[in-house]
């Protein structure tokens, strides 16, 4: 009789290995967009503002001689592209300025502008903005699920098995410990209850901000806070548009929630936090319908304005994608580029 092969692994490995690894998720052709639909692919008008936010970024810090745009988790430069083609229209010869970074770990995507610098980290040193767009949840982290006593045990994950196969390890100890003490107590809770363990993506975010000399960070991302943290965690796949079991083999997304206050206290001092509704109204996005009477005076501008409008709608729906966190992180910039 054959015996059953198993292949335990905490989540963090498994996830870093599924996504990051040979052929992993974030390496396939396809790229992200094949497989789920960001801000940046719902509308041009996430490019439009991001493109205000890098304006309003060069104006505080003086218009230096040179600022970067850095996008980390780029994809395959969709943001960045877009940006790009709204750059001869920005004041003040920011194009001419401009320096544009994609940060990603897949391999360099055919037809990107030349221009556009691909690495695998965060540029040093630069001057200017970093955002990243969902990134931040795919930062992989460890899961605790508290036991029949009330213990929290790391959770793992059967990579033989290749469905998702679940057990509890051992009881979560060290730093992951005092992680869960400070930002998502579990100890002593009833069982069954999950938390995702945050520390590497604050490292992952205060090393981010720490490589701008001076400028804005961003991290847009679904998030939560302490006075609400899900019961039973986040973790899920996406696979072809549709959530689907989280399973390690690189045939999906993995994804979880990110505890945005504990990302923000790792960086340092200055951080805020914005929901994505706030932050593109801060930023000039208007989702109100242009008024009727244009639908006579010009029936070709009240079209594409009332799909400017959806789209804007779309973005900043407190219900879908205008609850997304905005995580800012201001670095030797004088006054709050992200107020109206």
């Amino acid at each position: 009789m054959a015996t059953e092969k198993h292949e335990w692994s905490g989540w963090r490995t498994a996830a870093e290995r599924a996504l990051y690894g040979t052929g992993g998720f974030f390496r396939r052709p396809e790229g992200p967009a094949g497989h789920f639909r960001t801000s940046v692919h719902a509308s041009p008008l996430f490019a439009r503002a991001v493109a205000e936010l890098l304006g309003r970024v060069d104006e505080a810090l003086g218009r230096p001689a040179e600022l970067a745009l850095v996008d980390l988790g780029a994809g395959r430069g969709e943001l960045l592209t877009r940006v790009l083609a709204l750059a001869p229209g920005l004041p003040h010869e920011l194009d001419r300025r401009l320096r544009p970074y994609a940060v990603e770990r897949a391999a360099r995507p055919p037809g990107l502008a030349e221009r556009i610098a691909w690495l695998d980290a965060p540029p040093q040193g630069c001057t200017g903005l970093l955002f990243a767009n969902e990134w931040l949840d795919n930062v992989p982290v460890d899961i605790a699920e508290t036991d029949a006593d009330g213990v929290p045990r790391r959770v793992e994950v059967d990579l033989a098995a290749g469905d998702g196969t679940e057990r509890l390890g051992d009881p979560v100890d060290g730093e992951d410990a005092a992680w869960l003490a400070r930002w998502w107590p579990l100890a002593g809770a009833e069982p069954g209850l999950r938390a995702e363990i945050g520390h590497p993506r604050e490292a992952a975010w205060a090393r981010a901000v720490r490589s701008l000399r001076a400028g804005l960070a961003v991290a847009v991302d679904y998030g939560h806070e302490r006075t609400a943290r899900p019961l039973f965690g986040t973790l899920t796949g996406f696979r072809e548009g549709r959530e689907v079991r989280p399973v390690p083999d690189g045939s999906c997304d993995l994804t979880a929630h990110v505890a945005m206050d504990a990302c923000a206290a790792a960086a340092g001092p200055g951080a805020g936090l914005l929901t994505q509704r706030e932050a593109l109204r801060a930023l000039g996005l208007d989702a109100r319908r242009p008024p009727l009477a244009l639908a006579s005076t010009d029936p070709a501008a009240y079209v594409r304005a009332l799909g400017a409008a959806g789209e804007a709608a779309e973005l900043t729906d407190p219900g879908g994608l205008g609850a997304f966190s905005w995580l800012h992180h201001p670095v030797e910039l004088p006054h709050d580029v992200l107020r109206p």
